[in-house]
């Protein structure tokens, strides 16, 4: 029963990372209806910047420079890639992001190679104990950070003028545009905080029990695809939802992964995808997604 609750614990702390990684596809999503396949190179560049500036300013400083890092990224790709393709299809707009990951991807690997490079993080490898609970003090503030993160966020998006223009662009684009809505600064917006969200779930996901950041870390990234999907493209809630299945799950497939020897191993790594399926067929549009009508 220890065990169980390690895992839980740590699936839930994993899963609250995971759905600040959902979250950022969401409100691009909401915002432009475009599926950002190039949201692992956001991850990567915060993570990067961060490992890069830890030694010579601190880790809290070249973290806040990384996370602005990673916005100004995410906001330089649309502002000189999505915004010159405005008007066109959305799948070709998700391909063309598929062309911007891996060309940001290619140069990022290039600079790391195969070093794997600390984020000099202050909680290093220790550990909290609780009864016979034993949890990573990383895995705390993995939750509490991402957490607080996320209530910032949605009260953001509820109460704050930028929260009402994404909504009113989500909602229906050209009436917002005519209430003077000005579609492009929430586009730009929506893209410098996913990049924002990208760069802490990047510390989280480099810090112990992993090494630090290595050329692999942006495959992480894409395990938060599912929390996407399972939530709901265009639900903020689905967000925070599908990050916790997606991390709940992972753990405990990983971490019975002897009991389920039987289905292979690595199950843990095809998990989500597998509970992707399973929702998907039930639910299409996701479990908080919104269903699209057509009369006929």
């Amino acid at each position: 029963m220890t065990t169980f609750f390690e895992l839980l614990i740590s699936g839930i702390s994993l899963g609250a990372v995971y759905a600040l990684i959902a979250l950022g596809f969401v409100v691009i999503f909401r915002a432009t209806e475009v599926v950002n396949f190039a949201h692992a190179s956001l991850l990567f560049a915060g993570g990067y910047v961060t490992a890069l500036l830890t030694d010579d300013i601190g880790f809290w400083a070249a973290l806040i420079v990384g996370i602005a890092g990673a916005a100004v990224v995410g906001s330089l790709v649309e502002f000189l890639v999505i915004r010159r393709y405005r008007g066109r299809d959305h799948s070709v707009l998700a391909i063309v992001t598929i062309g911007v990951d891996i060309v940001l991807l290619t140069d990022l690997t290039r600079r790391i190679g195969t070093d794997v490079l600390p984020l000099g993080d202050p909680w290093g490898d220790k550990i909290v104990q609780i009864g016979p609970l034993a949890i990573p003090e990383t895995r705390i503030a993995a939750l509490l950070t991402a957490a607080l993160v996320i209530a910032v966020f949605l009260l953001a998006f509820r109460y704050t003028s930028w929260g009402v223009a994404m909504r009113a662009a989500a909602e229906d684009r050209e009436a917002a545009a005519l209430m003077g809505v000005r579609l492009g600064r929430v586009s730009l917006s929506a893209w410098a905080v996913a990049g924002a969200l990208a760069a802490i779930a990047a510390l989280f996901l480099t810090v112990f029990p992993t090494p630090g950041l290595e050329r692999n870390t942006s495959l992480v990234a894409l395990k938060a695809f599912p929390a996407a999907i399972i939530g709901g493209l265009d639900s903020t809630t689905g967000a925070l939802a599908g990050g916790l299945i997606v991390g709940v799950t992972e753990a405990m497939v990983t971490g019975y992964q002897d009991e389920l020897s039987f289905l292979g191993r690595g199950l843990g790594e095809v998990a989500p995808y597998l509970v992707m399926l399973l929702i998907l067929l039930a639910r299409p549009a996701g479990l908080f997604g919104t269903r699209e009508l057509t009369r006929v």
